[in-house]
């Protein structure tokens, strides 16, 4: 297996050239989670690995309470089926509060502040009353809690991570907060070894070939923990050493071994490129800095046959959508063609005449 052959079968295994044809939440619940602090590109991260979603069919599943937005694993925003929201909570929720303690302790937030915090958030949210971050915000303010300097961002987390809060329905186009126990009531909780070895699972599935420290990366749990979550799965998976490193990966996928003009527009901070301690399957050193910024921003990323060969950027106007192009190397007329072929598929889903311009 070269790293040619790994970049391609993560194409067919993250459902990015075999996209699937059932619902919004049977995809999150396959990946596990993806990023998603990027609202608008975590919508199309979604919408690239089904056969004909569009943006209102991945809106209506957040809308349906079918998937949640929120702070899990490394700690940043993810998208999780609803299904899987609570026990990969109480996998990643401790080891992110402890790294949060400092920073509360400098904002004076302690126990008490912030179980005042959550009362008042439960009661403005209650009975589906979907709040908006600045309408939520204004509760607090209402109730004498301070939000300034970063005190509502650490509220906020400690919150979703707390299962008070989830992302709730989107209100004048605007993601809102929903009262998690009454938006998801039926909680799903495992004993923790069944929950790393199911976190485990999904993601050498989803996401092999991938090596235990790409693994240890993407969940942010601690490495003791992360080799054993892969002890307890790895007799249903098998393995490849290429140099130094062990790739571990689903028996049961036909791999690939080219998918001829496979082209993908990929979202920022697609899992593809971000679920990878370890990227040099796509993304070559030469072009490291073109793709993702030193304070770590994953810009959208055109990826050939698994490898990156360029950058894109969309700008949404009434009817139309405009997508400009800054290939690594130029294209050629025929790549072109291809190229256009996705930006359809793009436009499709955002309902919305794509514009290409292209950039040298």
């Amino acid at each position: 297996m070269t790293l040619t052959n790994i970049a391609n079968i993560r194409l067919a295994n993250q459902l990015l050239i075999r996209n699937k044809a059932g619902s919004i939440s049977e995809i999150a619940t396959y990946m596990g989670a993806l990023q998603a602090q990027d609202y608008a590109m975590s919508k199309w991260a979604l919408g690239i690995r089904h056969a004909n979603a569009t943006e209102s069919l991945v809106e209506a599943a957040m809308d349906n309470g079918e998937i949640i937005r929120t702070h899990v694993m490394r700690p940043t925003w993810h998208t999780v089926a609803a299904s899987d929201i609570y026990w990969i909570l109480e996998l990643s929720a401790n080891r992110i509060k402890s790294s949060m303690t400092s920073g509360l302790k400098e904002l004076e937030l302690d126990q008490t502040v912030l179980s005042k915090c959550y009362s008042v958030m439960e009661k403005a949210l209650r009975d589906h009353n979907h709040l908006t971050r600045e309408e939520l915000v204004s509760e607090l303010e209402k109730h004498n809690i301070a939000t300034n300097d970063s005190r509502s961002s650490y509220i906020l987390m400690h919150a979703e991570l707390s299962g008070i809060l989830g992302s709730g329905k989107t209100k004048n186009k605007k993601s809102t907060y929903a009262f998690l126990p009454e938006w998801v009531p039926q909680k799903n909780i495992l004993p923790r070894e069944e929950a790393l070895a199911k976190l485990a699972r999904k993601y050498f599935t989803s996401h092999g070939p991938a090596t235990i420290l790409d693994f240890h990366w993407w969940c942010g749990l601690s490495l003791t923990e992360t080799k054993k979550a892969l002890e307890l799965v790895q007799s249903d998976f098998i393995s490849e050493t290429i140099g130094t490193e062990t790739y571990w990966f689903s028996p049961a996928l036909v791999f690939p071994e080219k998918e001829s003009n496979s082209v993908q527009l990929l979202p920022a901070f697609d899992e593809f490129l971000i679920s990878y301690k370890d990227r040099t399957a796509t993304l070559t050193m030469d072009h490291h800095k073109k793709a993702i910024t030193r304070n770590g921003i994953f810009h959208p990323v055109i990826v050939s046959n698994g490898k990156a060969v360029g950058i894109w950027k969309r700008s949404l106007k009434k009817n139309a959508v405009t997508i400009d192009i800054y290939p690594f190397e130029p294209f050629s007329a025929d790549f072109k063609k291809i190229i256009e072929h996705e930006i359809g598929k793009l436009g499709t889903f955002l309902d919305k005449a794509p514009e290409t311009i292209y950039h040298s």
